[in-house]
């Protein structure tokens, strides 16, 4: 009697998130309309079961978030300042952006065959990302203000995410479990408890 051999083989997915951001913490008071970004990375399939339906992946990628929002940064040598741009004052932007390196590990479920690569899928995991460098600008006829690498920032961001639906297109977010800001960063004298809802599309590549 032969005894059957199980191969598993491993995939590397490329993926491109196109996200739309909102503050998912005190919108009220800094929300500006919504924003968007790009987030284009690796992951690693590694299956577990002898269906595949289901699979550990770990990767990386690169992101980029800009964030559309009524909080003036200003900087006095070494003192950073934060204010609301009131509703009479006139401005072309006033957006800061990041650049983050992201480390994702996710647990996937999906109804996938050996006969075909268009399936229903469920992807959950968590994602750990490193600021590589931000940028705040402020834009008016009045004068422009532009800062480098506020060391306000929270420099590692982390959170959940989840990824559902068939073959290319699929629903993503992600929603941010610490702030953007570093409880030093004060706005009339209390911390700023900002955090990311994204919601965006994602594409599978491979």
């Amino acid at each position: 009697m032969k005894r059957k051999s199980i191969h598993y083989t491993v995939k590397t997915n490329s993926i491109l998130v196109l996200p739309i951001t909102y503050f998912k913490i005190n919108p009220a008071e800094f929300q500006d309309g919504f924003s968007t970004g790009l987030h284009l990375g690796f992951l690693r399939d590694m299956p577990i079961n002898k269906n595949r339906t289901m699979a550990v992946a770990v990767g990386f990628g690169f992101a980029y978030q800009a964030y559309n929002q009524n909080l003036l940064i200003s900087k006095n040598e070494n003192t950073y300042t934060f204010t609301r741009i009131d509703n009479d004052v006139a401005y072309k932007k006033n957006q800061f952006s990041f650049i983050n390196f992201d480390l994702p590990i996710e647990l996937r479920w999906r109804t996938s065959t050996p006969e075909s690569h268009k399936f229903f899928r469920l992807y959950t995991g968590i994602k750990l990302s490193y600021m590589l460098y931000n940028n705040s600008r402020f834009i008016a006829s009045e004068g422009n203000i532009k800062i480098n690498n506020n060391e306000n920032f929270n420099a590692f961001q982390y959170g959940v995410y989840l990824a559902t639906g068939y073959n290319t297109w699929n629903f993503y977010a992600y929603y941010g479990l610490n702030t953007i800001f570093k409880s030093e960063a004060k706005f009339e004298g209390r911390a700023m408890e900002l955090s990311t809802l994204n919601l965006g599309l994602q594409f599978y590549i491979l």
